[in-house]
């Protein structure tokens, strides 16, 4: 409940909602309101974030059994940020009009920390009453939102452009430095390297750590860019636009889900290439301090 907490400690009035009552307390013990199913938070909210993982989960907290939209009274705001097709976003702008809820199409970026400090980047499209109406909101969780067009479907169609790059540079990343551990160099010296040289990015950049450490908790997992970048993909095929690289690096991560590795932080595509080359990758420290 990163984005809830940076709420609560903006001073709004928050509810969270999660499936986990373990997390529930977490949040109810820091002052926040929490509920069992979203038919309940809806009687406390006039703005409502949807930050889950896929489409099946936002139908399911939209419209499933003691959903959001029978409880939720018209003229509310609900931001849609997950990642999702640009045609969902569209059709699901249009049945939340129907219910008289308006819709901001609002995914998210910047990972958990960001999220927590309430400076994330969120890519919104929807019509000029619906962002009036959840401005507390993206004051409070963002430190940049970018407001993209009047109708659902815009922002999850940057949201893909974005998570293209994101998935391409990860596995990029990880095939780098296994090429780099093959050909005998220190993973450290690489890392020390190529983020100041003209190679590094962002995720090298954020990464790497990960596979330094040998610590694969999920920030963000494999099966999120699985998910993902099969959306490029479809997204693609539905354009008649080829996304080679994207493709390549989606294999990439199924090779990884497929291995075992889904639910492991996103820079375990690279336990693959320990798997196919024999490379040895470093070793988490244990409560010692040893490797």
């Amino acid at each position: 409940m990163g984005t809830a907490t940076a709420l609560l400690e903006q001073g709004l009035a928050v509810t969270g909602c999660d499936v986990s009552a373990q997390a529930r307390q977490a949040f109810e013990a820091k002052g926040g309101r929490g509920a069992a199913t979203p038919a309940e938070l809806a009687a406390h909210c006039d703005i409502v974030l949807l930050v889950v993982v896929n489409a099946d989960q936002v139908e399911q907290v939209l419209f499933g059994d003691q959903g959001l939209v029978d409880a939720l009274a018209p003229g509310k705001v609900v931001l849609q940020c997950a990642t999702v097709a640009p045609s969902f976003a569209r059709r699901l702008g249009e049945r939340l009009a129907q219910a008289g809820v308006e819709m901001l199409d609002a995914p998210i970026s910047g990972g958990a920390a960001k999220a927590l400090a309430g400076q994330l980047s969120v890519m919104a499209s929807g019509s000029p009453t619906a962002f009036d109406k959840a401005a507390p909101a993206l004051d409070g969780m963002a430190a940049t939102v970018y407001r993209l067009g009047d109708e659902a479907g815009i922002g999850s169609s940057m949201k893909l452009v974005n998570q293209l790059l994101a998935g391409v540079h990860i596995a990029t990343a990880a095939e780098a430095m296994a090429l780099g551990i093959r050909m005998g160099l220190n993973p450290e010296t690489v890392y020390e390297v190529i983020t100041h040289s003209a190679g590094n990015s962002w995720m090298f950049e954020n990464r790497v750590p990960h596979i330094l450490k040998g610590d694969y908790t999920p920030l963000s997992a494999v099966d999120i860019f699985v998910k993902d970048l099969n959306i490029v993909h479809d997204t693609g095929r539905e354009l008649a636009l080829p996304t080679p690289v994207a493709s390549s690096a989606l294999q990439q991560f199924t090779a990884a889900k497929g291995a075992g590795f889904g639910r492991e932080d996103d820079a375990a595509v690279i336990k693959v290439y320990e798997r196919l080359s024999g490379i040895t990758l470093p070793e988490a420290a244990n409560d010692e301090g040893e490797a």
